[in-house]
């Protein structure tokens, strides 16, 4: 049963999450040949404060 983890800054709405499941789903049936119900998607939302990149905080990033 594949399990694709997507974490991303808040603000998507439920309609872009929708698509977005739905595309991972389809992706993953084909390439590793399972089902779309085996198939699960989870979204986290992480704040920009808890985000860096290059070192720097996302929050803080101009």
């Amino acid at each position: 049963m594949p399990i694709v983890t997507v974490q991303m800054w808040p603000g998507r709405t439920q309609a872009q999450k929708a698509e977005l499941a739905r595309r991972i789903t389809e992706a993953v049936v084909t390439v590793v040949n399972t089902t779309p119900d085996a198939t699960i998607v989870v979204f986290e939302d992480v704040a920009k404060e808890n985000w860096a990149v290059g070192g720097v905080l996302a929050s803080d990033a101009k």
